[in-house]
């Protein structure tokens, strides 16, 4: 890996900047350090260094961080290209966060992992020449809602991790059941993280073919293969400067987990029939409803991959947990669908919010929006009754009418047969499309159809 860039690395401990020169030294070409930061600012003056690596306590007994707070704003106010990065030996995140609202681009906590202290000093570096370089993404600015949170106890403790690590480049891992609203989360996120104005991109890896794997995520070069007519762009590469989420990372294939591995490591993919790898710049959200610590002690994902998606882990969890969020999230569909559908002023009855709290909701957020929006469909009023939501059946109970062969549809049947393979599989959704006979593609498809 050719040496790019300079950086210049403040602290004023001469053991670490020792050992972080020396680290540094081979990736970048100029690597300066200074154990003091009185001399930072005219020392920026006639060097101009791609990025800092800025110590956030100086004075022996304070570590309050402010000083670090200062001489950040000193870099920036007067070379606002240059990237900063802040080092502290104290894991204080809301002071990390402050400063990245100020304009850091990330923090390094001491003792420091080599491996990641460099990804992320490397991720400043291509961040300062892009800009520098002047490429613009071509995503348009993120306008999308924030998300519903509700009131309940677990919601406002996600929303306190995410207000803290949104801002950061950290890998995010979002696990949870169907239905709980991974990919809003994913997006809210990228909405309040410092990539917000680059693209934000959605990969269900499960749903993908494993022929065109590669060339969905990697890219291919026009001639790679019979139908490469022209080049392609992978969505690796897509999401370059923005937000990559892989949805149902659960479900991929160990083969093709070894290849995606190769890419987070190196930061760089080979488009098919390429011999010339692309660096990417990608802040990665990951989701899954399957248990991977599970998998990776069963041998079917692997602990490397685990460990290099799972930076931060989020548990959304069931909608049947937190009932007191159901009615916000309930009148918020109810009033999308409701302007949707031209039947503004609908609202409902007392006995109708009685009736969806006291629902189990076992397909979560989902089945709650689909309902809310097959009641406003077929209400003749404004007012929503609670006949407008059957009580809902059992699992059990359904799967012994299911059994009892009184299945009314073939709709309700293949939904039956669906809903067994995945349990039979333990949600290995491979497995599950062998056993029907149809692509994954296909069960994506009726997953989604019958809310599984």
């Amino acid at each position: 890996m050719a040496k790019q860039g300079s950086i210049l690395i403040v602290d004023d401990n001469k053991a670490i900047l020792s050992a972080v020169k020396l680290l540094a030294d081979k990736y970048f070409e100029k690597v300066l350090t200074l154990s003091s930061p009185n001399s930072l600012v005219s020392l920026m003056r006639t060097e101009r260094p791609h990025v800092v690596l800025l110590d956030m306590n100086f004075n022996a007994g304070i570590n309050t961080g402010n000083e670090g707070i200062y001489w950040l704003q000193q870099i920036l106010d007067r070379y606002p290209a240059t990237k900063v990065v802040l080092f502290t030996a104290y894991a204080d995140i809301d002071l990390a966060v402050k400063a990245m609202k100020l304009g850091a681009v990330d923090f390094v906590v001491k003792p420091w992992d080599n491996e990641k202290l460099i990804a992320t000093l490397r991720n400043a570096y291509r961040l300062a020449t892009r800009r520098a370089d002047g490429r613009k993404s071509a995503a348009a600015p993120d306008t999308a809602a924030p998300m519903l949170w509700g009131g309940s106890e677990a919601m406002t403790r996600i929303r306190q991790i995410v207000d803290k690590v949104a801002v950061t480049d950290a890998n995010i891992l979002i696990t949870g059941e169907n239905g709980t609203g991974k990919d809003i989360l994913a997006r809210e996120i990228h909405r309040l993280s410092l990539r917000r104005n680059e693209p934000f991109v959605g990969v269900n890896v499960g749903a993908i073919p494993d022929t065109l794997f590669e060339s969905e995520l990697f890219g291919h070069v026009k001639g790679a293969f019979t139908d490469a007519r022209s080049d392609h762009e992978g969505k690796f590469e897509t999401a370059s400067g923005g937000t990559l989420f892989l949805d149902e990372i659960g479900n991929l294939p160990q083969h093709l987990q070894a290849k995606l591995l190769t890419a987070l490591q190196n930061r760089s993919v080979m488009p098919l029939g390429s011999n010339t790898p692309r660096e990417i710049d990608i802040r990665l959200i990951s989701a899954t409803n399957r248990d991977l610590q599970a998998m990776v002690a069963e041998g079917t994902f692997r602990q490397d991959l685990l460990y290099r998606i799972n930076t931060i882990h989020i548990e959304l969890p069931p909608l049947r947990q937190r009932k007191e969020d159901i009615m916000p999230l309930a009148e918020m569909f109810l009033s999308r669908y409701a302007s949707k559908y031209g039947k503004e002023g609908m609202v409902f009855a007392a006995a109708t919010a009685e009736r969806l709290t006291s629902r189990r909701w076992e397909g979560n957020v989902r089945e709650l929006q689909h309902a809310v929006e097959k009641a406003v469909i077929m209400s003749d009023s404004t007012i929503i009754r609670p006949d407008a939501f059957p009580e809902a059946e059992s699992h059990a109970a359904s799967d012994d009418r299911d059994h009892a062969g009184s299945d009314s549809t073939l709709e309700e049947m293949e939904r039956r047969m669906i809903r067994q393979a995945i349990a039979s599989h333990n949600g290995n959704l491979t497995l599950v499309a062998q056993q029907l006979g149809i692509t994954r593609q296909t069960l994506y498809n009726k997953i989604k159809r019958y809310g599984l």
